[in-house]
């Protein structure tokens, strides 16, 4: 990529892709090209068609999807799967109909097998089977991986696909019910603190913000109790879910920025096949190496926080995969390695949200 290439990010606007688009452009790029939804639905191939006609983007960051948390993944299991494929189908195919010199395929690392050896290696893939709870979601990022594999295997285009650890940072989702866990941990000790001190005017504050199931900061008390409460949120403590000893690898989402943006300008294809008899694994991790537990995170928050109540967790509910950590030795001797911590982050995530 030169300062000047057209570079389309799809789904410039959300965690994944506003981290890449503000990289970019903190390096110098100048012709960046992103549509929110009502502007471009990427699951409707008509329009994707017709952005791709008429924009002829030389390069993709393919970082549109539909993701949520564990609650999300295993309730709307048929709009992880179908979503994910159509969004992913529609946009591959059309960068490879307008000849795209370069694409990004932002995958997950919920992709490897649910019992698979710690820390997940690339090989790890299709070794076994894959966690339950979001199995359709797992899928759909497979495909996409293999579908750039395989255009790049047949029809030699450079189709990069990459594998983040659990993300976070500005612009994440705090929705209680289908936000991913350390933004909607963050929110629920928020509340709590606000509710521990009898402090109703910063709850309808949050709530103005963002509503929770239709209960906003116009609501009654008694309401806004309720629904905090359905969400374990009391003046006596939170609950969380699960038994709290799963261990979980987390990326301040600026860094895996500067990751996917170092892979587009450095590495090809060709650098992670050469000399493969059979072509396949060429995906890249991207994460940190470390793990730190449900419990201990939500410590770490409650600390940052400034929440001194009782945290509860219902082992009644689902843990999800014990182990997701991931190898990152590929990444790192490509060249690029991690340096904000999970500490560090934390506190910067908490004082975006309050702003």
């Amino acid at each position: 990529m030169n300062k000047t290439s057209k570079i389309y990010v799809a789904g410039h606007r959300g965690l994944v892709g506003s981290a890449i688009w503000n990289n970019l452009l903190s390096k110098g790029y100048t012709n960046l090209i992103g549509r929110t939804f009502e502007e471009l639905d990427l699951m409707d191939g008509v329009q994707v068609a017709k952005f791709f006609d008429e924009e002829k983007p030389e390069y993709v960051f393919l970082a549109a999807a539909h993701v949520g948390g564990i609650i999300a993944n295993n309730t709307y299991r048929a709009d992880f799967i179908y979503r994910n494929l159509q969004i992913q189908n529609n946009v591959i195919s059309e960068s490879y109909r307008h000849n795209v010199k370069k694409l990004l395929f932002l995958g997950s690392t919920c992709i490897y097998p649910r019992d698979a050896p710690q820390p997940m290696a690339e090989d790890a893939l299709l070794t076994g089977p894959l966690e339950y709870t979001n199995e359709p979601y797992a899928i759909a990022k497979i495909a996409g991986l293999k579908m750039c594999e395989s255009f790049n295997i047949q029809y030699g285009t450079n189709y990069i696909a990459v594998m983040p650890t659990n993300l976070y940072g500005p612009n994440d989702n705090f929705d209680l019910e289908k936000s991913h866990v350390l933004p909607a941990m963050i929110r629920k000790v928020h509340l709590a603190a606000c509710l521990h001190k009898n402090d109703l005017e910063a709850i309808r504050r949050d709530l103005n913000k963002r509503p929770v199931e239709g209960v906003n900061g116009e609501s009654s008390e008694g309401e806004i109790l309720t629904i905090l409460h359905k969400y374990g949120i009391t003046d006596t403590g939170i609950e969380l879910w699960g038994t709290g000893e799963p261990l979980r690898e987390f990326l301040w989402s600026e860094e895996m920025a500067d990751a996917t943006v170092f892979v587009m300008e450095k590495v090809d294809f060709r650098d992670l096949s050469e000399g493969m008899k059979e072509v396949r694994n060429c995906h890249i991790n991207i994460g940190t190496g470390k793990e730190i537990s449900i419990r201990n995170l939500s410590q770490l928050v409650a600390g940052v926080v400034g929440y001194n109540g009782e945290i509860r967790f219902d082992a009644t509910k689902p843990d999800g995969t014990m182990r997701k950590l991931i190898d990152v030795t590929k990444l790192n001797t490509l060249g690029w390695k991690h340096k904000i911590e999970i500490e560090e982050g934390v506190k910067r995530m908490y004082e975006w949200y309050c702003k």
